[in-house]
Order: C-alpha cells, then sequence, then structure tokens
C-alpha cells in the first residue's frame, strides 16, 4: 500500500507535491478504511485527483509509472535517465527531480526515495520505520553508500554497491545481483503498483478468456449487472496466418514465447484482444468476443469492434477492478481518466463495486484521475479521498486535499462549489473574449 507518494521538479510539478493516503478524522465510509502496521496507521483505499485539462493530473501519475519503470527496468549503460523536470523557468531545467514513497509492505513500512538528473542518480535512501524509531537501511549520495544494521559488514553489498552505475538506481542493480535483501521492495514496484493509461489495457486479460474458470463468470456477471447487454465473454481461435503483425507492438515478443507462455496483443484496426500461446512446441492464437442473449434463449456473438467504446473501456478495466477484491491483494491499481469514454453512472458503479469490497482488512488502493465533477459526492468518497490540481499563470501545478479548504464540511456540496471555482481546478476558458475578438476583427473587415 501506498502511504505517501512526493514528487519534486517532475514536468509540471516545480514545487514538492504530495498524495497523503492516511486517513483523517472523516468519519464518513470509515468502515472500508484499514488500520495497518504496529502503529495501526489508517491507510485509504483510494484516491481521486479532479482538475481541469492541462492542470497537471496526468503529470502526477506519469512520475509514479516513471519510478516504476526506472526501478524495474533502469536504463542501459549509455542511455540518460527519461526524467522530465520543469521546463517553464532557467533554473528548474537544470534541478534534480526528486521520488519518494511511504510504503506499507507485509506488516512493515519503508520509505524509499531518490533524486536524479538525466545522467545521474545523485541520491537514493531506504529507511525502515517503526512505531517509535527510524532505521536506515542504506544510502546513497553520489559515489558513497552508507550501510546500516546488519547490513554494515556485508562486503557482497558493498561490492554490488561499488559496482552500480551513476545513471543506474542501487535497488534495481542489487536485485539484478541476486541479492535478496531489499528484493521486496523491488517486488512491490514490480508485483504491486500497476498503471493504466487512457490508451491502455488491463494486460492480465488471458485468465478472462476462458469460460470455464471462475474469473471469466465474475467477469461477465458485473459486466450483465452494469447493463452492458453482455452476456458472457470467451475466446475463439484465430489461424496465425490472419494476424496483421504491423499493427502490433514492435519487437513483438511472440517468436521468442517459451513452452506455456504467453504474449498479449491488441489489433489497432479492430479493438481486438488477443492472446498468443505456445503449446506443446505450437503456437496458438485466440481473441476475445463477447456474447449476448437473444430472445430465443441462444447467444448471439459480437467482435470487439462491434461493442461500444464504453464496453470496450469496461471489458478493459473491470480485470483491474477484480484483481484487488481478492483477500489479502496488495495491487496498488493507477487509472488516469478512469472516466474515458464512460458514462457517469458506469464509472460510479465500478467504485461501488470497488468499495463494496474494502474492509478494515483490505490492503490493495486504487488511484485515478477524472473530469467527470458528478464523482465528487461525499456519499461516494470521503474528503480525504479527493484531490484537486491546479495550474498557476507561470504553468506551475499545484496538488491540494480537500481537506485543506476550511469551509469544505460533512454536509457541503462539493460538486457545486468546485463548479463554482472555489476550490480552484476549473480550467479558465477564455473562448468567449476570443470569439468577441474575431467577431470585433470580422465586422472591422466587412
Amino acid at each position: 500500500m501506498i502511504i505517501s507518494f512526493s514528487i519534486e521538479n517532475w514536468m509540471s510539478f516545480k514545487d514538492k507535491a504530495t498524495l497523503s493516503m492516511v486517513g483523517s478524522r472523516e468519519q464518513q465510509h470509515n468502515d472500508r478504511v484499514p488500520r495497518v502496521g504496529a502503529s495501526k496507521i489508517k491507510v485509504l483505499p483510494t484516491a481521486a485527483i479532479f482538475g481541469g485539462n492541462a492542470s497537471g493530473k496526468s503529470n502526477f501519475l506519469a512520475a509514479l509509472d516513471f519510478a516504476k519503470r526506472l526501478v524495474v527496468e533502469g536504463v542501459s549503460t549509455n542511455q540518460v535517465i527519461p526524467v522530465e523536470p520543469f521546463l517553464l523557468d532557467g533554473e528548474s531545467e537544470k534541478r534534480p527531480s526528486s521520488f519518494a514513497f511511504e510504503l506499507v509492505i507485509g506488516e512493515g513500512i519503508y520509505e524509499y526515495s531518490f533524486k536524479v538528473t538525466r545522467t545521474k542518480v545523485l541520491e537514493e535512501r531506504l529507511v525502515k520505520i517503526n512505531s517509535k524509531s527510524e532505521k536506515e537501511l542504506f544510502s546513497r549520495s553520489g559515489d558513497a553508500f552508507v550501510f546500516g544494521g546488519a547490513q554494515s559488514k556485508n562486503q557482497r553489498l558493498k561490492f554490488v554497491a561499488e559496482g552500480t552505475r551513476d545513471n543506474q538506481l542501487f535497488l534495481t542493480n542489487s536485485v539484478s545481483q541476486k541479492i535478496d535483501v531489499f528484493r521486496h521492495i523491488y517486488d512491490w514496484f514490480y508485483d504491486s503498483l500497476i498503471f493504466i493509461s487512457p490508451v491502455a489495457y488491463f494486460t492480465r486479460f488471458e485468465q478472462f478468456m476462458d469460460e470455464g474458470q471462475p474469473l471469466n463468470s465474475l467477469l461477465s456477471q458485473a459486466l450483465s449487472a452494469m447493463d452492458t447487454g453482455i452476456d458472457g465473454l470467451g475466446g475463439v481461435e484465430i489461424p496465425l496466418e490472419t494476424l496483421p503483425q504491423s499493427e502490433y507492438l514492435k519487437d513483438s515478443p511472440i517468436a521468442d514465447l517459451n513452452e506455456g507462455e504467453s504474449a498479449k496483443l491488441r489489433s489497432l484496426s479492430d479493438n481486438a484482444s488477443i492472446i498468443v500461446t505456445r503449446k506443446s512446441g505450437k503456437l496458438s492464437a485466440q481473441k476475445m468476443v463477447s456474447y449476448h442473449a437473444k430472445a430465443d434463449g441462444s447467444r448471439a456473438r459480437l467482435e470487439m469492434r462491434q461493442e461500444s467504446d464504453g464496453t470496450r473501456r469496461v471489458i478493459d478495466l473491470l480485470p483491474a477492478f477484480l484483481c484487488m477484491v481478492p483477500a489479502g491483494s496488495t495491487k496498488v491499481i493507477v487509472i488516469d481518466e478512469l472516466d474515458r469514454s464512460l458514462h457517469t453512472t458506469l464509472t460510479q458503479s465500478l467504485l461501488r463495486y470497488y468499495f463494496s469490497t474494502c474492509s478494515k482488512d483490505t490492503r490493495a488502493q486504487l488511484l485515478f484521475t477524472t473530469h467527470d465533477v458528478m464523482l465528487m459526492d461525499q456519499s461516494l468518497m470521503r474528503r480525504d479521498e479527493m484531490w484537486v490540481t491546479e495550474r498557476d499563470g507561470y504553468g506551475a501545478s499545484s496538488l491540494t486535499s480537500l481537506l485543506e479548504y476550511e469551509d469544505i464540511r460533512v454536509d457541503t456540496d462539493i460538486r457545486k462549489a468546485y463548479l463554482h471555482g472555489r476550490l480552484g481546478g476549473v480550467p479558465n476558458v477564455l473562448m468567449d473574449s476570443f470569439s468577441s475578438g474575431l467577431a470585433w476583427q470580422n465586422s472591422s473587415g466587412a
């Protein structure tokens, strides 16, 4: 779980911005807020970020995706670190960018942070936080490393530290060198943190194509309950030679699949979700189809291209929601533009379904951005679960919790206050004056 995430000098965020998932004294929906760790800290199951276009919502979530990729994939020897500092003043472009996480992993709480430029990791630090103290596990400043506790005499760690490249995180290198002492931190980024962009889909959908699997039945029931008209999902075999390879991701992994492995593809022409699997040495391909009930009791099979954009978006997102449901799930799903192509009632249904599964034992979380102000509703979410991004006159973004507005009470119509500009985050649209200017030019030229 994420307790907090901070960035500084990243994209539109010139100054430090922190998203805190620590629950306040808010009592609404308190039954779905877990208490974790020895200190029993309240950690919220969701965070919703509202704001106008170009206000910084997507940039904030992009920082999470960047951090994951840098930890999990790293960069090659001569590659620059793809960091994107604030560029709208002369100084920030030269300053490093900073990222800091407070995480719950198992029963432990950790703070992991790093500071980077395009060519070098300047600082990196891992701390274990106890109820009354903090213990530094390792720190890095330039080329100098310090290891704490039992690891202070670990010569293997020191050897790997000395071999860590300037453009490489020590956490990444230590795992690649088969040192497992910090692997649980790396594994959180690899396994738990999942980012879904507005045009992406949840890639682990192959298990939802088999009609004999429980998850397929659960997905089908959810689609039916959301009034999509879908009676079920399934997979049908398609000839490999019909796959238009040029439409898929470059450097397709199909040829390198080992026995039992699968690769996931998305056709750009017909939105088909395709799974290619190697079984008994041979490749086979399946694509996802939907079934609709007919009046005579039989079922009609539809291609994904025949479903609406909203229905396809629900199909893309529901598996991500379902993976947060099982007891013990530690998935942190991050969705940019949750409401894209969705009617507000569908988006609300997705959220209400997720919230119905949350309890004091929950360890999964959902972070998302949205333009849908209908979600700004205290019957749906707590005030400390709602955030607003706003861009100032110099292009710098800020992130603010609704709790910081003193006049926002439990009985406040937050949506109305937001649309009236009391909370910021509403686009400053100047189209009326622009149109007036055009009209004046047209009348002058007549």
